[in-house]
């Protein structure tokens, strides 16, 4: 019936029926959330077990009006119910980019009708604090204000939107400024496989920590009206292994802030990994948030422990969008469905796929849009949706595609780096050289690329735009996600360029003839201008500067032929 998701059972009994307002009921013997819903000549009859079930049976029953118009509904029952209580995304607001409201309602609607009901911007330093001007006023933050109208719209779709702010690792927007540099646990920054990196972690011992993370807390959490937080605590980089009874202590002291009193708290549990001691001595209130991102992951041996130690946990796998440009959809779909089969099996509270923004979040929305389908359906009924048929899915209840060509070109996409030998755990092999013009394409990460591999790859590019100009979406902005579409595939496409002329040398872009590189920086020029236009068409103007800046600087790289071997960034790469 290409519902997303796929209901749990549908019974069709042959004929067809009108469109008409369903009569409902409610039946708390249901399974929360679930719903029965039959469509029949004489009536449409919903039943529910509650409020969100009959949001949900709404929800299937538009779909069915959707694809087959108000005079030929099929006949039949649908039993439905969710195999996971909470079904959640978290957007990375914070790496770049932050959507307008505009945008986010968008999401959340879209969200809503796949029937996932929670939702977490992911934040370090894009909440307006008031007196904390100078980390965010470049940013395009939020306010106050804009938190608690997005509450109330998601309050409305019966999605929880949840407060997020990352309280140890990954503050270096903080830390980069000399009021909060003392904080850290290393100030004047530390270096890693010759990589140099401003601070990035408060250091849990000092009493400024604490205060500052109180102060932002007690500022955030007030303008939601959900009763879950999560803290972050993940990849502290600059915290040895032998300070963990710091980290422990850190995270019951976070939990005993009166500002979460009467929260449950979210915390990740990459610190916690192989290690039933620590999860020991949690405090009660926490629930640990798993995350592993490929489909190889062993999510099933960490819930595992996690449901051994009695200790409240949600499983997260990715969209598998970030450091891609065009995503990985493959890894994304074992990813999920692993989630979800583990999360169900150990008893999990809940299902987050995220969504991040690594390296300038040079990624479009659209590429997220098979993660955020595919986890919907498995987190919802696995066995029903394990196997959905994710490019007629997209094209039908994302784009409105009567040709179906759009969702097929976004999930091609999303396999191309496959074409290559060399792959590595949470990014494109394909684009690696973008974020490190340094690197000798055939080596290290990129060992065993071939021209021909390339070529194959530059093929797929081709059909998949072909597809594009078959494309009809009749979605309000259908025409920016096929833009969208079409610069990233003019990226990657360009990328290739890079890759084939770099392994004609020695594989360093310094090794390319000078006419190579210009010709290279006339086709890098229009990508850059149209990824400002594409940025700004559903996100504010701040950090679309930091987020250009890793294609100027392959940009001035082409223009001066030199890479300057300027092995530093902002933040370690994913997977480093």
């Amino acid at each position: 019936m290409n519902l997303l998701p796929a209901p749990r059972s549908v019974e069709l009994l042959g004929g067809m029926a009108p469109w008409r307002e369903p009569v409902t009921a409610i039946d708390a013997e249901l399974p929360h959330q679930g719903y029965v819903l039959t469509v029949a000549p004489q009536e449409i009859r919903l039943v529910a077990a509650d409020d969100a079930g009959a949001f949900y049976g709404r929800a299937t029953l538009r779909q069915l009006r959707h694809i087959h118009g108000d005079d030929a509904l099929p006949c039949g029952t649908i039993h439905d119910s969710p195999d996971i209580p909470i079904r959640g995304v978290m957007l990375d607001v914070s790496r770049d980019k932050v959507p307008t409201m505009a945008t986010l309602r968008a999401i959340v609607d879209r969200l809503a009708s796949w029937k996932i009901n929670h939702v977490e911007l992911y934040m370090e330093h894009t909440f307006a604090y008031r007196d904390h001007r100078e980390v965010w006023e470049h940013a395009g933050p939020f306010t106050s204000e804009e938190i608690r109208e997005l509450d109330a719209y998601c309050r409305g779709r019966h999605v929880e939107l949840s407060a997020n702010q990352n309280c140890l690792g990954h503050m270096q927007r903080w830390l980069s400024h000399d009021r909060y540099r003392a904080a850290a646990i290393i100030p004047e920054g530390w270096t890693i496989d010759g990589r140099h990196h401003g601070p990035l972690t408060l250091d849990p011992s000092k009493p400024a920590s604490l205060a500052l993370v109180r102060e932002l807390l007690g500022e955030l959490v007030g303008n939601f009206t959900s009763r879950r937080v999560h803290v972050g605590l993940d990849e502290p980089w600059e915290l040895p292994d032998e300070r963990i009874d710091d980290y422990l202590a850190w995270v019951r002291a976070l939990r005993a802030l009166p500002e979460l009193e009467g929260r449950e708290m979210l915390m990740w549990g990459d610190m916690l990994r192989g290690k039933p001691d620590r999860i020991a001595a949690l405090p009660d209130g926490v629930t640990v948030c798993e995350w592993g991102y490929e489909d190889w992951w062993p999510l099933e041996d960490r819930a595992a422990t996690l449901e051994a130690a009695d200790r409240p946990f949600w499983l997260c796998p990715g969209t598998s969008s970030w450091l891609t440009i065009l995503g990985r959809v493959t890894n994304m779909r074992g990813n999920c469905a692993n989630a979800a089969v583990a999360a169900v099996a150990h008893g999990a509270g809940g299902m987050l796929v995220t969504d991040w923004g690594d390296q300038g979040h040079l990624q479009y929305l659209p590429i997220s849009d098979p993660g955020f389908a595919y986890a919907a359906g498995v987190s919802w009924c696995h066995d029903t949706n394990r196997d959905l048929d994710l490019a007629a899915a997209l094209s039908t209840h994302a784009y409105d595609d009567p040709t179906g060509e759009l969702g097929t070109a976004l999930v091609e996409l999303g396999d191309v780096h496959r074409l290559v030998t060399p792959q590595w755990p949470n990014q494109s092999m394909l684009i690696m050289h973008l974020y490190s013009p340094e690197l000798a394409v055939g080596t290290e990460f990129t060992a065993g690329l071939t021209a021909d591999e390339l070529r194959s790859v530059a093929d797929a590019l081709d059909r998949a735009e072909e597809r594009l100009d078959r494309a009809r979406p009749g979605r309000t902005d259908g025409g920016l996600v096929v833009d969208e579409l079409r610069n990233a595939i003019a990226l990657v496409r360009l990328l290739v360029r890079d890759a084939a002329a770099r392994l004609a040398g020695d594989g360093r872009l310094e090794s390319m003839g000078g006419t190579v590189r210009l010709a290279l920086a006339d086709a890098l020029r229009p990508v850059i201008s149209e990824h400002e236009r594409l940025w700004r068409a559903r996100n504010r103007v701040g950090g679309l500067r930091d987020s250009t800046a890793w294609l100027r600087r392959l940009l001035r790289c082409y223009e001066t032929g030199s890479t300057g071997d300027d092995r530093s960034t902002a933040e370690p790469l994913a997977g480093d």
